[in-house]
């Protein structure tokens, strides 16, 4: 079986779209070595679905999930999804992707359908979210010279807009969200690889520390955002100014200050708070942003130190920094 390939600006910060030939991709291929076609036994499939906004990164994010050594479909529609789950199961599939692209105005709908339809047969769906800022989309759309699948007629950014509102529904039920304007593929795979790299086995909680700059914009897809301004600036120093959070010398200057010290203490109590009740609603990603004004110095010595403290209190977490380099 081949599926049909996505648009063309289907990629993650301007990369390259899936050629025709990537339909259907995976370490198994074709129909399943144990298929038994008078089986009715189902047992329980691992299952992600990717989708998104035309042009954010989904089909870059499929073949990250084939690296990790998922069945990946490319350009599934939704009421296919069960039936092709359930093929997967009767044989030796237990860890499947889907790349599920806007195929009509009822998409969202019949997409959220198909998850519940999922998880009543007893199936384990999560739904990442890739997307990206307007100008972003526009950016690549306009580098790649091909249309929006839903711009019609229209401006590239009406297409834009119509996709955007027609996703708001499975947005807003997405396990994962991955903004991929300020990320590079390299970025898009540690983020899936932190999610999906376990050999089938799904931790309760796995949070990501992400350092930003304010001066660069808000990370769309944070839980919880942290204000690190109100410490010194080490740019202000001419011996630190150079340097960045993880170096030693700038970490110390910064978790060596007065308030550093209780307000690392207190957040982390509200982290305790949080994360049980986390557990108990099934959120399994949660992104926490620490912000300074560059993301250079004080949100990253901030956001190294959250995630050695969250793993201390044994949750997977791993530290990121969206703007290092920028300046």
């Amino acid at each position: 079986m081949t599926a049909p390939t996505g648009s063309g600006a289907e990629t993650a910060a301007g990369g390259p779209a899936a050629s025709p030939g990537d339909g259907v991709a995976g370490p198994q291929s074709g129909v399943p070595a144990g298929l038994d076609p008078a089986s009715t036994e189902t047992p329980p499939v691992e299952v992600v679905v990717v989708t998104g906004l035309s042009g954010a990164g989904k089909n870059s994010a499929g073949r990250v999930m084939e690296d990790l050594g998922w069945y990946v479909v490319d350009n599934l529609p939704p009421a296919l999804l069960l039936p092709m789950v359930e093929l997967g199961a009767r044989g030796d599939v237990r860890r499947f992707a889907a790349v599920v692209d806007v195929r009509s105005r009822a998409f969202s709908s019949d997409l959220q359908e198909a998850i519940r339809v999922l998880r009543g047969a007893g199936h384990r769906p999560r739904v990442v979210y890739v997307h990206a800022r307007d100008e972003v989309l526009v950016r690549r759309y306009e580098s790649n010279r091909r249309e929006h699948p839903l711009q019609g007629s229209g401006r590239l950014i009406d297409g834009i807009t119509a996709e955007r509102e027609l996703l708001t529904g499975i947005a807003g039920e997405a396990d994962l969200w991955v903004d991929t304007s300020d990320t590079n593929v390299h970025q898009l795979r540690a983020t899936l690889e932190n999610a999906f790299a376990r050999e089938g086995r799904t931790p309760p909680l796995t949070a990501t520390v992400l350092s930003f700059g304010f001066k660069y914009g808000l990370p769309l897809d944070a839980d919880l955002v942290v204000d690190a301004r109100f410490l010194p600036n080490p740019h202000w120093l001419p011996e630190l100014r150079p340097h960045t959070g993880q170096d030693p010398d700038v970490r110390d200057y910064v978790l060596g200050q007065e308030d550093a010290g209780p307000f690392l203490d207190r957040y982390t109590d509200v982290l305790r708070l949080l994360v049980p009740g986390y557990r108990r609603e099934g959120k399994r990603y949660l992104t926490l942003a620490v912000g300074c004004t560059g993301g250079k110095h004080r949100s990253v010595a901030i956001a190294e130190e959250f995630a050695r403290r969250l793993r201390a209190e044994g949750i997977d977490a791993v530290a990121r920094h969206r703007d290092l380099g920028r300046e």
